[in-house]
């Protein structure tokens, strides 16, 4: 499908973009990518380590700024939508900006994707769109809803839209890996809460995960990665075993426990070998067999949440994972 095609990263400077740029290149040999982000500087460092390559284009422009998506959209068969306000304390104290991002970005995506013929669309999501308790949260599930809505209105345009949510991206910048990293020197870590659990997913694992939602889906649909959980101490242990740790108290905002699926979304749940799916309550869509698959559906009170999950990463294969990828963890 992505093969000599032609797509957009939205936010695609970040963690995300130098993952699946480089992923995406070698597996697929698309005949672009547009890189279309509003700080010119990732973009100048990014654009060093494709130096030569064609098919790797930078485009400076913000998703809040719709006539500039038009321009941007030209030509582009399929868009990852990764640009996003996403700190989760910057929010609390900066929401209007927030929501310009999250939400009024997303809907002039939407509408520039309808308008130039985009055929998919795949926007990442986060757990914490699942009972939000933040901003950054609450932003993101209102985005998850429009792009699942934009499936009802893009008509004859035949565009489709679907989502990928998961947790904690290991090693990604401000992460909790590479900060620890940072000030295990220091013989201290801060822990919030002793009790509090992660989900643990590389952005390899991220990436591959768009790729199966692009191939996979008819419209709507939510995709959530099977992944392993870890309880942030041994994360700190890990890092620093000989480091004190010091509980410091939740931050604004922030939970206990991730969730990337909660109850009220059980009902419209289904289970596959390496995911959940969870399809829309709208215009009968979740009784979709074309959108079903071969998947089954999963308990009525079932929650997918880092506490409870049956899956649990172990400290050696953290160890092991660390050692592999020291050389760019916090880097992108």
């Amino acid at each position: 499908m992505l093969e000599n095609s032609s797509i957009l990263v939205t936010g695609g400077t970040g963690s995300f973009g130098n993952s699946f740029v480089p992923m995406t290149l070698n597996r697929y040999n698309p005949r672009k990518i547009i890189i279309l982000s509003r700080d010119e500087m990732k973009q100048w460092e990014m654009a060093k380590k494709f130096q030569g390559d064609p098919r790797v284009r930078f485009f400076i422009g913000d998703v809040r700024d719709r006539d500039r998506l038009y321009r941007a959209l030209d030509g582009v068969d399929y868009v990852v939508h990764a640009a996003a306000t996403k700190i989760v304390p910057t929010a609390e104290y900066n929401p209007f900006e927030c929501v310009k991002t999250n939400i009024h970005g997303a809907m002039n995506l939407i509408d520039a994707c309808i308008d130039k013929g985009v055929k998919r669309v795949v926007a990442l999501s986060t757990d914490k769109a699942s009972s939000p308790i933040n901003l950054y949260g609450a932003t993101k599930l209102a985005s998850d809803k429009l792009f699942v809505a934009g499936n009802s209105y893009s008509g004859e345009h035949g565009t489709s839209f679907s989502v990928v949510r998961y947790g904690n991206v290991m090693g990604s910048r401000g992460s909790v890996i590479p900060f620890f990293m940072s000030i295990r020197d220091t013989g201290v870590l801060p822990i919030t809460d002793p009790r509090m659990t992660r989900f643990m997913i590389s952005l390899e694992q991220g990436v591959e995960l768009v790729w199966h939602a692009m191939q996979d889906m008819v419209g709507g649909e939510i995709y959530v990665k099977k992944i392993p959980s870890m309880r942030v101490p041994e994360i700190a242990s890990v890092i620093a075993p000989e480091a004190r740790q010091e509980t410091v108290g939740i931050r604004p905002g922030e939970k206990l426990h991730e969730q990337m699926i909660g109850i009220e979304d059980a009902p419209f749940t289904y289970e596959y070998d390496e995911h959940y799916k969870i399809l829309p309550s709208i215009n009968d869509w979740n009784s979709s067999k074309e959108r079903i698959k071969n998947g089954k559906p999963v308990a009525e009170d079932f929650v997918y949440s880092s506490d409870s999950n049956k899956e649990w990463m172990t400290p050696e294969a953290l160890s092991a994972w660390i050692e592999a990828n020291r050389s760019h963890i916090g880097a992108i």
